[in-house]
This record gives structure tokens, sequence and C-alpha cells, in this order.
């Protein structure tokens, strides 16, 4: 299978737009470029073998397929070398939490997920496939991923809601034995964790020196969060709806309350604007917008990543006036803080290495690797790569597989 980066075409063209037009509308891609890539999707299966004449079909098919069938059966592990099964992943979502647009559902959810297919494809030569489940219970996601996994080697899990999303990703990786990666959480943290290693480098100092202050208890806070501490940060709080995440507020959940076991050691409470008096890091991943006499207040030389899109929620005009390095989630402004850095390669680096489940380490390391891309080109404006930067990929697939090997879970 491959994931065709080109829109493929119907052969019956003069179809295209009736369901508009039988509506007395015109076709919506006859004004809007978005609308004409995707109309008839992103994506195609594609064979790797050609099937031309009889004696190919036999090969591909039956007789030819009941040998390795019979030899898969005999000995599974063989799955890996006769068949996909060690080189795609399915994307899996219910839709609950898609981009900015929230709870859409399976069906609306689609056009993301043959986005982040192709994206594993461009950026990481991993094939993946979109699975849009129409349930939204923790215990039917669980129950159809384990059941479909025979079919592939990593499950990426994307634009599931909190707090179900942890639960959902902490029963899949305990019952299966393939890469299970929730890419909201983790791709994301790997991403701005690299990042911010290159600010730090920068500005002459090191992660431990460096007090950071989190807009977000979702997902991607919680994460971004446990990388921080797991890479030595001086300090991380988090801050929700009601404040900081703090251990004397009684209305927090049980992943918050997690939190605030290992978080904010310096005891912070009130809001997130009290927080960021004196701080030296920023990270946005809530949406809303910081008022600019907040920003002010944090340490001189500060860093800024504000992540929200499309409206980051400090705007870099803003946040240049005050912050020795911005970062946004945009493609139009520098340091963009983007997860397709990660997740193709970590994923390709998994998969090279047959690897059991990703762990800290293996994040950790692609971090690293994402940040040494920059090298001696580091500047104010340059603490993280372009996706487009062909480096990335590779460094990202060597440092996760290599993790893999000295943490024991890789089986090749």
């Amino acid at each position: 299978m491959a994931a065709e980066i080109v829109n493929p075409r119907s052969d019956s063209e003069s179809l295209q737009g009736h369901t508009e037009q039988e509506n007395g509308a015109e076709p919506l891609d006859s004004f809007d470029p978005a609308f004409a890539l995707h109309r008839g999707g992103k994506m195609a299966v594609q064979a790797t073998v050609p099937v031309r004449d009889k004696d190919d079909l036999s090969l591909a098919y039956t007789p030819g397929v009941a040998k390795v069938c019979s030899a898969i059966a005999e000995q599974p592990d063989l799955v890996h070398d006769y068949t996909w099964k060690s080189s795609v992943v399915a994307v899996v979502t219910d839709g609950t939490a898609v981009l900015g647009l929230g709870d859409i559902g399976p069906e609306a959810s689609l056009p993301v997920m043959e986005g982040k297919a192709i994206l594993f494809k461009q950026f990481g030569g991993v094939d993946a496939v979109p699975l849009a489940l129409n349930c939204t219970d923790v215990d039917e996601i669980v129950e159809t991923v384990v059941r479909l996994a025979p079919s592939f080697g990593g499950v990426n899990l994307e634009d599931i809601s909190a707090p179900r999303c942890f639960e959902i990703e902490r029963r899949l990786q305990e019952r299966l034995d393939i890469p299970v990666f929730h890419d909201d959480q983790h791709g994301t943290a790997v991403v701005t964790l690299a990042a911010l290693r290159n600010a730090a480098r920068l500005s002459g100092r090191a992660l431990g020196d460096l007090r950071a202050v989190i807009s977000g208890a979702g997902a991607a806070g919680v994460a971004i969060a446990k990388m921080l501490i797991e890479a030595g940060i001086g300090d991380v709080a988090v801050a929700d709806r009601k404040g900081v995440v703090s251990r004397d507020r009684e209305d927090l959940t049980p992943i918050k309350r997690e939190l605030a076991s290992f978080t904010n050691k310096a005891g912070l409470s009130g809001p997130l604007e009290a927080a960021l008096a004196g701080a030296d890091v920023f990270i946005g991943v809530s949406g809303g917008t910081v008022a600019e006499p907040a920003v002010a207040s944090m340490a001189e030389g500060a860093f800024v990543f504000a992540m929200a899109n499309p409206d980051p929620e400090v705007h870099p005009e803003i946040a240049h006036k005050y912050a020795a390095v911005v970062a946004t989630g945009r493609s139009d402004f520098p340091n963009q803080i983007n997860n397709v850095l990660a997740f193709p390669g970590i994923f390709a680096g998994a998969l090279q290495v047959r690897a059991s489940r990703i762990t800290e380490g293996m994040k950790l390391a692609a971090a690293e690797a994402l940040a040494s891309v920059v090298g001696d080109d580091l500047a104010a404006d340059y603490v993280i790569p372009s996706p487009f930067d062909e480096r990335v990929a590779p460094a990202v697939t060597a440092a996760v597989a290599a993790a893999a090997r000295a943490e024991g879970v890789a089986r090749r």
C-alpha cells in the first residue's frame, strides 16, 4: 500500500460536483482550492508487485499465497517478513478532538486522518491507514483497536479528547505488543522539548536553569510537562481554566492530581498570569489569550512558545517585545512547533527494529536528534528545523531505533 501525495481523480469526471449541483449550488471546489484538492480523497492503495498475467496472479494470489499463509501459521513471526504488517500504521480516531474543531464526529475527521496518513508517507516513508471509529466509549475503542491490531505494526492515536485519551493509550499499551503512540500528547512534547533545548543552548543556559509555565492541562499539556520533567527542567507549572494545577486544589481530576504530584515545585497557585511572573518559559497549548502585562512580567530573555492554532495565545508581535525566542504552531512564522517533525521518524525507527513499544527513552532520543539537526545554524528565529528539511526524518529514525535497542524493546 502506498499513500499517494497527489489526489487520485475518478475517471468519471462528469460526475464531479453533482451533489452540490443537484441541491442548486455551485460545487464547493469551483471557488475553494482546499475542496478541489480534497475531492476524491488524498490517498489511494497501490500494489507493490505486478499482476500482469496468470503467472503473476498465481504467485500474488492463489495458489502461491497459500504457501505463505501456511508458513505464517506455523511460524507467526514470519508475518513481519511476508506481509505489510511491519511497515504500516493505523491512524485511529473517534473524531472527538479534531484540530481546533472539537467533537465533529468520525466522518468529518477523515480529511485530517487522510492528511496524517500522507504525512507519514511523505516525511517518514511509513504507510498508514486512517481508521475513524463510530464509537466514543473507552472500552469499545480499546476492544476495536485490539481486534484490528494483527494487521498493523503500530497504532497512532489521533484527535481523541482528554481525559479518555490517556486511558485508551495506557490500556492499548498494556494489551498490544506493538507501538501505541498518541501523537497529540507525545509528538507535541517531543518537538517542544527539541525547540526548548535549542533555545536554552542559544541563551547559554541548561534546562535545569529554567522555570516553565504551561497553559493547558489537556493531552498535550500533560505530556509536555512529563517530558520536560524527564529531561531535567528546573520546574514546570501547568495551568487549566481554573488556574495553576496545585496539590491544594480540591477540584482536580485523577489525571490532574497525578500532574500536581510531580510539577509545581515552587508551590504556585492562582491564575496563569500570576505564575508567569519571573518565569523563563511560556508554553501555550490551550487557546485563549494571555494579556500583554503577564508576558511582560516574565524573566529577561524568556521564551514564548504560543502554539494554539490559528490564533496563538500570545501574538508573535507582542511576544517579540519581551521574549528572546518565540515559537508558534503556525507555518507563517519562524520556529513552527509541528508534530510532523516527530511522528514519522519515531514510527519509522520503531518499525525498523520491530519495537514492542515506544519508551520515554525513545521519545527523549527523538527530541535530542531533532534539536541536533539545527546544529551551528542556531539562531533566535531558527531553534527548530523545517518539516521539509530532509535531514529530520533520518536523524529521528536512527535515534529512535538506537534507543529501542538500548532499552531492550527492539526485536531485530
